[in-house]
């Protein structure tokens, strides 16, 4: 009698195991080549998708979705392939036909299944393809960017240590310099500095923009020394001519005082006393910006300079507003029938353009302009007593005028708009 085990060695030496043996080791090596070309495959993609990524985050972030899924059925496949390996050790003596030949179909069904998966991993890949060449054709101007950068950089620091060493302040433009540098810092620190292609080619270009503005800045100190230093020279004239004011307008206040009605100035009164301060404030923040001159602090000075301009542009304001008013009140007490005179020009030529128009002028107009009239005749009864009110006379026609123009400019835009 024979066992089950005397019946199975002695079945090992035949043809049909031998070729069923074949046959698993055949399909177990198809897998394993399978399995390489998935491996492959998966790692390559991965790679793109993560240069995509650097080069562009949108487009990378879209990409890194669709092969997240791909590479969960990927690596579930290597598993898949590695459990196989393992339930059919082909090595082993103790095999039977029925053994050779499921270890045979399971290897071959997972040869399909990985074939499939490298497939779509190709597929995907090839659909990168277009994207991946036109990013990669940009990243090529790339270089060029950085080098402009540098180079800009490194012309900013020559031109700023050759403006210190001349003994002047080039804070301003060490500061640009330092943004400049951080920019660049970033740029260089890790591939695109996590900027994205885009980023990173706009972010190139900023750095040389700035450093150029340093550079510039740096070589113009020299310059806007003298620029500077010109310009206190011109305040300084300024200076005397609107200090030669404050008399003339003490003399027009006494005047208006004198002559005209309270109402008529006072909200002028301490205008030579304003003038005075003005022109006091301008000399120290001039003496400021010479002092600042000969420790070739260029920007303060100019600083203090444009501080002196605004004191002297008020002072100066401020004694135009005096005499212009005692020119105004004389010319209206000689004669004050031509201020309403020449505001009732103004509401005619307003009432022939609202008349003018097709269906003759709009009801709202028309009161607007019907009540400017009665505006213009009563205004000279208020000019009574000994000292009238001029200044209240002529802002009241001043207003006037200003109201008949808005009517033109309404009626003017509605005309644009109905065409």
């Amino acid at each position: 009698m024979r066992g089950p085990g005397d019946q199975r060695r002695r079945g090992r030496g035949s043809g049909r195991e031998a070729e069923a043996l074949g046959s698993a080791v055949e399909a177990k090596q198809g897998a394993a080549g399978a399995f390489y070309d998935m491996d492959q495959a998966q790692k390559y993609l991965e790679g793109r998708v993560t240069l995509l990524t650097d080069l562009d985050q949108n487009a990378g972030a879209t990409a890194r979705r669709d092969f997240e899924r791909l590479d969960s059925a990927a690596d579930a496949a290597s598993m898949g392939y590695i459990d196989v390996v393992d339930a059919h050790d082909l090595d082993s003596a103790d095999r039977s036909l029925a053994e050779y030949d499921a270890a045979r179909r399971a290897f071959l069904a997972v040869t399909d299944r990985l074939r499939k998966i490298t497939g779509d991993l190709n597929h995907f890949a090839e659909r990168l393809v277009p994207q991946m060449a036109r990013l990669e054709s940009a990243l090529d101007r790339l270089p060029p960017r950085l080098t402009a950068a540098r180079d800009a950089v490194a012309a900013a620091e020559a031109a700023i240590e050759s403006a210190r060493k001349a003994g002047m302040d080039a804070a301003d433009p060490e500061a640009e310099l330092s943004a400049a540098r951080e920019g660049l810092a970033q740029l260089s620190a890790q591939g695109l500095g996590g900027l994205g292609l885009s980023g990173a080619l706009d972010k190139a270009d900023e750095v040389a923009q700035i450093a150029r503005r340093a550079r510039e800045a740096a070589e113009e100190l020299p310059r806007l020394g003298e620029k500077v230093r010109n310009s206190v020279a011109s305040v300084r004239t300024r200076v005397d001519v609107v200090a030669g004011r404050v008399e003339p307008v003490r003399q027009a206040m006494k005047k208006l005082l004198v002559g005209y009605s309270q109402a008529c100035w006072q909200d002028l009164r301490g205008a030579p006393e304003a003038i005075e301060g003005g022109v006091t404030r301008a000399r120290e923040r001039l003496n400021e910006a010479s002092d600042l001159l000969s420790r070739n602090e260029w920007k303060r000075a100019q600083q203090a300079l444009t501080a002196a301009r605004t004191e002297l542009n008020a002072a100066d304001r401020r004694a135009g507003q005096v005499t212009g008013r005692v020119a105004d009140l004389d010319a209206v007490r000689a004669d004050p029938a031509a201020p309403v005179e020449s505001a009732r020009f103004v509401v005619r030529d307003a009432q022939k353009l609202a008349i003018a128009q097709p269906g003759g002028a709009a009801p709202e107009h028309a009161r607007v302009l019907d009540g400017l009239v009665e505006r213009l005749e009563a205004a000279p009864k208020a000019l009574t007593g000994a000292h009238p009110d001029y200044w209240a006379y002529l802002r009241e026609l001043e207003a006037v005028k200003t109201a008949a123009g808005d009517v033109v400019a309404r009626i003017r835009a509605e005309r644009a708009a109905g065409n």
